[in-house]
């Protein structure tokens, strides 16, 4: 058994419905035992069903992920708390953590129009670079 300490990561975006959710999904599944890993948002919004498309498609299963509301006493428990808009960045109310904090902004695929084809195309764009980013931070870490 692996005596390390996990680290604990959570994802902040606005309503914790599609970016959030598929940064845990990727840190969960490329960084396997070592993290904990949480998301949230400053509102719930509820699970976007084509972010769990297209991570599924990816190979990921985040259908059983909680779209949930960003709870204060987490954060005091935190090595690392990522903001993945700059909505959630710059309205996540402040509370002291103990971990870093950083922002790593993506494109909000809710907000795609189009075909259901494009909007589908934004959202697999999304995911993969979040994933390039997930990997980049284990790399780094």
């Amino acid at each position: 058994m692996n005596s390390k300490k996990k680290k604990r990561v959570l994802f902040l975006c606005t309503g914790n419905s599609c970016r959030s959710q598929m940064a845990e999904g990727w840190l969960k599944h490329l960084g396997g035992d070592a993290y904990d890993v949480f998301s949230a948002g400053i509102e719930a919004h509820g699970k976007n069903p084509r972010a769990i498309t297209v991570m599924k498609d990816a190979g990921v299963d985040i259908s059983t992920q909680a779209s949930e509301i960003v709870d204060t006493a987490i954060l005091e428990t935190l090595d690392l708390l990522v903001t993945v808009c700059t909505h959630a960045d710059a309205h996540c109310p402040v509370f002291s953590i103990k971990g870093k904090r950083e922002h790593w902004p993506f494109d909000d695929p809710a907000k795609a129009s189009g075909t259901e084809e494009e909007v589908m195309r934004a959202f697999a764009r999304v995911r993969d670079q979040i994933r390039c980013r997930i990997e980049l931070f284990l790399q780094e870490t």
